[in-house]
C-alpha cells in the first residue's frame, strides 16, 4: 500500500469470527468501533489492509480451528497481499498471552477482551508494524501485544456495534465472566470474574434493537441466572454452586434489586411482538420465582437452556458442580409442571476423568427417563491449566467418543419421537430466510418420516418444489437446534402460523395456515 493510496481512502479491515455468540458480540463491537472511527469493513479478505481473526479457546478443537484460521489467513496474505496486517483477538490471546507471539510469528498484533473498543488504534499499529517488518526495520521485530491479564470490560448500550446477525435476530450480552470453579473449564481464567450490566442499560439496548426490527432477543452470558448479584453493594459474589446458599443470597437482596427475574419482567413489558430467549442458565441458580416469571411472561420463549454436564454424584463432585442429583431432578420436575409447553435443552460431558461404565450408564438412564427435547453431548477435552486436566484416571479418547456416540444415539430416538408428536400441530414460526438451491437439495434428501401424505393429504413427491423458506419455533435456538421448512416465499423476520406435516430427526416440515 503506497502512501498516496493510504491517503486516498480509509483502511479496509476484514474479520473472521469463531466460537460462541458471546464471542460474536465482541466481533460486532470491534466492527462498530472501526466504522465509527472511519475504517472500511470488507468481506473481501484478499483486498483488506488488515484481517482480524477473532478466536475461541474453550476446548482443543476450538483452539485448532482458531490456529488453522490464523495460518490460512497468513498464507493468503503472503500469496496475495504481503503488506496486509494480521491481527488475532479473543480467547486465544487471552488464554495464551505470553506464548502466542513466539508460537505465531506471522501475527502482527494480539488483542485481548478488554481491548475490543481500542481496535482502531491497534489496527493502525499493526499495519505500521507490518510495513516496517517488510522494510526490515529494527523496531518491527515484536508484534503489538495488548492483552490484559484479567479482563474487566463489559459493554453498555452506548458501545459501538455492527450486528452480524440478521435484522430480526440479536444477541444481548447481559453479563461477562464467571465466578464458578468447574474443574474442566478455563473460562474464568480467560474471561475474568462475573460482572453484570445495569438492568436499565440492557433494557435500553433491547429497546433500540426492537426499533431496528429485532423479533428475537437472545440473552447471553456465562451464567445468566447469576445476573445482578454482583450489582449490590457488599454482595457476596463468590462462586455459589450450592442451591440453598444461592437461594438465601437472593432472598437477602433489597426489594428492587436487579435479578434475572426483574430483567425478564422489564424486557417482557417492552412494546412489540417478539421473543426473549434465556440462554446459559445454571441448575444451582434456579428459583421458584424464576419459574413463575417465565410462566407469566408470555414473550419469554418456552425454552430452558440448562447445561447439567452430568448426573452421577461422584462425577458432579469431581467436576465441582456441587448441585445434588436430587435437586436437579426436582428442579426439572417443577419446571415441566409449572411452565406449560416448556422445552428443555441441556448438555452433558462424557468421558470425564474417573468416569466408569457404571457412572456413564447412570447418565444414559437419566437421559432415557428425563427425555430432553433438545440435548448435546461433548466428549471430555483434557485442557491444560484446568484442575481436571491434571486428574488421574484420564479416560482414553476412543472410550470418550464411543460414549458420546452412545448418548447421542439415545437422544436421536427421543428427538424423533418428540418431532413426531408435533405432526398436525399448529406452531408459530419465525422465518429466517429462503433456501438456496444447494441447501434445498440437501433438505430434500433428509430422512423425512413420510407423514406428509397421512397428515396433509398430499403425496410427498409434490412438496418443496421451487421456493422454500426456513424458520424456527420458540423451541429452537439459533445455530443450535432444528429448523422448520415451509415451502413457499415468506418474508424474513415474519411470524407465521405453520401446520406441521412431516419430520426428520431434528427438523420439521410444515405449511402456512392463513386463518
Amino acid at each position: 500500500m503506497s502512501g498516496h493510496e493510504n491517503q486516498a481512502r480509509p483502511l479496509r479491515v476484514g474479520l473472521i469470527s469463531l466460537g460462541c455468540a458471546k464471542n460474536l458480540v465482541d466481533a460486532e463491537i470491534m466492527l462498530g468501533t472501526l466504522l465509527r472511527d472511519g475504517y472500511e469493513i470488507t468481506n473481501d479478505l484478499a483486498a483488506s489492509d488488515a484481517v482480524i481473526v477473532n478466536t475461541c479457546s474453550f476446548i482443543d478443537d476450538a483452539q485448532e480451528e482458531s490456529v488453522d484460521a490464523i495460518l490460512e489467513s497468513a498464507h493468503i496474505r503472503d500469496a496475495l497481499r504481503p503488506n496486509q496486517a494480521l491481527i488475532v483477538s479473543g480467547c486465544l490471546p487471552q488464554r495464551f498471552r505470553d506464548d502466542l507471539p513466539k508460537a505465531l510469528p506471522e501475527v502482527d498484533a494480539f488483542i485481548g477482551i478488554d481491548q475490543v473498543t481500542a481496535v482502531a488504534r491497534i489496527v493502525r499499529q499493526a499495519v505500521a508494524r507490518r510495513t516496517a517488518w517488510l522494510q526490515k526495520a529494527e523496531d518491527a521485530r515484536a508484534p503489538v501485544l495488548t492483552v490484559s491479564r484479567r479482563p474487566v470490560f463489559i459493554p453498555d448500550c452506548g458501545t459501538p456495534r455492527f450486528r452480524l446477525t440478521p435484522r430480526h435476530l440479536a444477541y444481548v450480552k447481559i453479563a461477562e465472566g464467571c465466578n464458578h470453579a468447574c474443574s474442566f473449564c478455563i473460562i474464568p481464567r480467560m474471561r475474568g470474574s462475573h460482572r453484570s450490566r445495569p438492568q436499565h442499560d440492557i433494557v435500553e439496548e433491547a429497546r433500540r434493537l426492537l426499533a431496528e426490527g429485532a423479533k428475537e432477543l437472545n440473552l447471553i452470558s456465562q451464567d445468566s441466572t447469576y445476573y445482578g448479584l454482583d450489582l449490590q453493594p457488599k454482595a457476596d459474589v463468590r462462586t455459589m454452586t450450592d442451591p440453598k446458599r444461592f437461594g438465601d443470597a437472593i432472598r437477602a437482596l433489597p426489594e428492587r434489586a436487579a435479578t434475572i427475574c426483574s430483567l425478564l419482567r422489564a424486557l417482557n413489558d417492552l412494546p412489540g411482538d417478539f421473543w426473549i430467549r434465556l440462554l446459559y442458565t445454571h441448575p444451582a441458580h434456579w428459583t421458584d420465582e424464576l419459574i413463575e416469571t417465565i410462566a407469566r411472561c408470555r414473550k419469554v420463549a418456552r425454552y430452558v437452556d440448562i447445561p447439567l454436564q452430568h448426573i452421577h454424584p461422584v462425577i458432579l463432585e469431581q467436576m465441582r458442580r456441587r448441585t445434588p442429583p436430587e435437586h436437579i431432578t426436582g428442579l426439572l420436575r417443577r419446571i415441566r409442571a409449572d411452565i406449560p409447553g416448556i422445552v428443555l435443552r441441556t448438555t452433558f460431558i462424557v468421558g470425564f476423568p474417573g468416569e466408569t461404565d457404571a457412572h456413564f450408564n447412570t447418565l444414559l438412564e437419566f437421559i432415557r427417563t428425563r427425555r430432553f427435547e433438545r440435548m448435546g453431548v461433548f466428549a471430555y477435552s483434557q485442557e491444560k491449566g484446568t484442575v481436571a486436566g491434571r486428574m488421574p484416571k484420564q479416560v482414553p479418547e476412543s472410550i470418550r467418543q464411543r460414549r458420546r456416540d452412545q448418548a447421542m444415539a439415545v437422544q436421536k430416538q427421543i428427538a424423533r419421537e418428540h418431532a413426531s408428536s408435533q405432526l398436525g400441530r399448529r406452531v408459530r414460526v419465525l422465518i429466517e430466510g429462503t433456501l438456496d438451491e444447494a441447501r434445498l437439495d440437501a433438505v430434500r434428501e433428509m430422512p423425512w418420516n413420510n407423514s406428509l401424505a397421512r397428515v396433509g393429504g398430499r403425496a410427498k413427491a409434490s412438496w418443496m418444489r421451487g421456493v422454500c423458506a426456513v424458520g424456527r419455533t420458540e423451541a429452537d435456538a439459533p445455530e443450535i437446534d432444528g429448523c422448520v421448512y415451509v415451502p413457499g416465499q415468506l418474508p424474513p423476520g415474519a411470524f407465521v402460523s405453520v401446520r406441521i406435516l412431516d419430520h426428520a430427526d431434528y427438523d420439521l416440515l410444515g405449511e402456512p395456515v392463513y386463518e
